[in-house]
């Protein structure tokens, strides 16, 4: 038998939980953004990358203002955030190349929200074949570059975005 190693996963299975919300940051505190994998800051809402990703390229498009409800987003925010994903997906399609693209929220514990008071976009980049007996066997999943590889890929092509959203 052979053995897949990503210690990195044991950071999120044994992890304490944050009191305060992991998606809720200052618009003008950017000195962390490479650490916390802040890849672009508009002026309402923000691109992420997923700390825990299921698979290569897993961004997440955030409105800074903390709520769970789609509705009680203003539509300054709502264009802003909508227009994150769009321009996510452009720059995901040029840099890594995905065939599809898993893109959705999860509101709610039941629909699978890990983080259930603060609402985000899920961008997943998907490729033939990227789903095979690991997920379903071993409850693994492969991820083939570090994260911050993926950042550094993607970090110039959103600060081309100032001002294009």
């Amino acid at each position: 038998m052979k053995h897949l190693w990503a210690p990195w996963r044991m950071a999120y299975i044994v992890g304490e939980c944050e009191e305060r919300c992991i998606f809720c940051i200052k618009e003008d505190e950017s000195a962390h953004d490479r650490e916390r994998l802040i890849l672009f800051r508009g002026k309402h809402a923000f691109v992420i990358m997923n700390r825990f990703p299921y698979t290569n390229g897993h961004l997440m498009v955030v409105p800074y203002r903390h709520t769970c409800e789609i509705d009680e987003l203003e539509e300054q925010e709502v264009l802003e955030l909508w227009s994150l994903v769009a321009a996510s997906q452009r720059i995901l399609k040029r840099v890594i190349f995905p065939q599809g693209f898993n893109i959705g929220l999860n509101l709610g514990q039941v629909a699978g929200a890990g983080v259930e008071d603060h609402l985000h976009v899920h961008l997943v980049p998907r490729w033939g074949g990227d789903t095979n007996f690991m997920p379903v066997m071993a409850d693994i999943r492969v991820v083939p570059q570090y994260l911050e590889e993926t950042f550094d890929l993607l970090v110039d092509e959103f600060a081309a975005l100032k001002g294009d959203t």
